[in-house]
């Protein structure tokens, strides 16, 4: 690990380079989630952390609920809780998972109990914008941590390692270089990592109600006509949509007004939830499945979406992201002290640590995407048999559990 002098001072949040070259042991370019979790990760591993990353402002605390929300597993709070985020969010703002209630064709139905788990809780349903204020609360007090606010445009590498070149004409110097940067990530295009992509022709429409009838604590999903709707339990009798539609259905979705939205979501719920009240504005997004065909180079490691893209199904596109941070950052905190943190040797342990969960969860995402998408009778037999095998088989649902857990 590189550990010469800086030519600049020390760096701290929104750091701004006081010199042509900086020197870290890591950059991580992208600021999402992940991004700034696999900052914070570093740099309480004791590493000196670039994040490149231009700031966005995160809703105010007291604002209406965000748009888009995460369901977290326990892996994933087991890793905030680890770099002390989970205990600075705002508790009145999180949803505990109990129950969760999957309805197919007819009278298929599917029930998964935290309590016939053995588990507190399912998952915790948390806006996007608490997480962020939370991480950003966290990297502000990291002295190993400079924030740039500029974006990476160059990426070259030497016997000394990664060199970022700027869009402000500095360049930084790294032994490692995180790529945290999306779906369409820069630095996976820099290393020739080669992506399968395959768009699901959907658009994810999310949103969020004020519900008359209270949700329990309950997950709820239904399968119909080849799109997926699940309302999410939040804080306050909230709940929080998520509905898988094909792209002209979506695009109409979203060009409903917030009452006819709301009236829509209730007719295709069936009414669970009695009269609904949208209180955010309602967002869309593609939905895809991605591969890549490797997750490291000499130097380099993706995470998040960088390194996969699922369908949201299932909840777990960002749980798989955040086990990625932590399996890197574990994969380093456990290196030779001989070894760059940019070895090649070290950086393949870390993609095959992650090699078997992403794919176990791409395989099963896509698969019931495919079954609950695929039109005609037979389809509909074999998924409500299907259901009621998984229903009728109780270390079935328990395994399902324990995988979605993480």
């Amino acid at each position: 690990m590189r550990r010469g002098p800086s030519p600049g001072k020390p760096g701290g949040y929104n750091a701004r380079m006081n010199a042509h070259h900086q020197t870290f042991d890591a950059a991580v370019i992208g600021g999402g989630l992940v991004g700034k979790t696999a900052a914070l990760a570093l740099t309480q591993g004791g590493l000196r952390v670039a994040l490149l990353a231009q700031p966005c402002a995160a809703p105010a605390a007291n604002a209406l609920f965000d748009s888009r929300v995460y369901a977290l597993s326990s892996s994933s709070q087991a890793l905030l809780e680890r770099l002390r985020v989970w205990q600075a969010l705002d508790l009145s703002r999180l949803g505990p998972v109990y129950d969760m209630r999957v309805f197919g064709d007819a009278h298929a139905e599917l029930h998964f109990s935290a309590f016939q788990a053995s588990v507190p809780q399912l998952a915790w349903i948390v806006e996007s914008a608490v997480i962020e204020r939370a991480l950003d609360a966290a990297l502000r007090f990291q002295p190993n941590l400079s924030w740039i606010d500029t974006r990476a445009q160059a990426l070259d590498f030497g016997v000394e390692g990664a060199s970022v070149g700027l869009a402000n004409g500095n360049v930084l110097a790294a032994d490692l270089v995180v790529g945290a940067d999306g779906a369409h990530s820069w630095v996976r295009a820099q290393i020739g990592s080669k992506t399968n992509r395959r768009d699901y022709r959907q658009t994810g429409v999310v949103a969020n109600f004020k519900a008359e009838k209270p949700h329990g604590e309950t997950a709820f999903q239904w399968f119909k006509d080849g799109e997926i709707v699940a309302l999410l339990p939040m804080p306050d009798g909230h709940v929080s949509l998520v509905w898988s539609a094909r792209t002209e259905h979506a695009e109409a979705l979203l060009a409903l007004d917030p009452a006819q939205l709301a009236a829509e979501v209730e007719r295709v719920t069936g009414g669970r939830f009695g009269a609904l009240e949208c209180v955010t504005p309602a967002q869309g997004f593609p939905l895809a499945l991605q591969t890549v065909d490797r997750l490291v180079a000499p130097n380099v490691a993706l995470v998040g979406d960088a390194a996969h893209l699922i369908h949201p199904l299932a909840g777990q596109g960002m749980n798989l992201g955040l086990r990625d941070v932590a399996a890197l950052a574990d994969t380093l905190a456990a290196k030779e002290s001989f070894r760059d943190l940019g070895d090649t040797v070290l950086l393949r342990r870390y993609e095959r640590a992650r090699r078997e969960d992403i794919r176990a969860l791409m395989i099963a995402t896509d698969g019931l995407q495919k079954l609950f998408a695929t039109p005609g009778p037979l389809a509909k037999v074999i998924r409500n048999t299907g259901m009621a095998l998984v229903g009728a088989q109780p270390f079935v649902k328990r395994w399902l559990v324990s995988a979605a857990l993480g």
